[in-house]
């Protein structure tokens, strides 16, 4: 159990902002520019989800293509349902659960031929 706790002060290469902690802990990092904050973002070998806020649409579109995660929340967090896959890249996952991605995991395609007119 870790009791919720904001860290303030922290940096990149500090442990723990290069770990994915599963518990009510917000890690503070500054910085100083768009470009600063994607490279502070991709700069863990984690990548599971990732959550921006802005009235710019536009930068929406282009930060979060530059984001390395499996989702990434604008304006929201850890908003979805079962018609959107979710999961990782990197260290954070191997596939996608949820929608119709998650299918092939739990499906095996066969094919059968058959010659009816010989």
């Amino acid at each position: 159990y870790v009791a919720p706790i904001v860290l303030t002060d922290v940096r990149p290469d500090m442990e723990i902002a290069q770990v994915e902690v599963f518990g009510p802990v917000l890690s503070v990092l500054a910085v100083d520019s768009v470009d600063e904050a994607v490279a502070v973002a991709n700069g863990t070998p984690f990548g599971l989800g990732a959550g921006l806020w802005t009235r710019d649409l536009s930068a929406a579109h282009r930060v979060s293509r530059r984001l390395r995660a499996g989702t990434v929340w604008v304006n929201c967090y850890e908003e979805g349902d079962m018609s959107m896959p979710f999961g990782g890249v990197g260290a954070s996952g191997f596939g996608r659960d949820k929608g119709a991605h998650a299918v092939d995991k739990y499906t095996d395609v066969k094919s059968t031929w058959i010659e009816l007119g010989a």
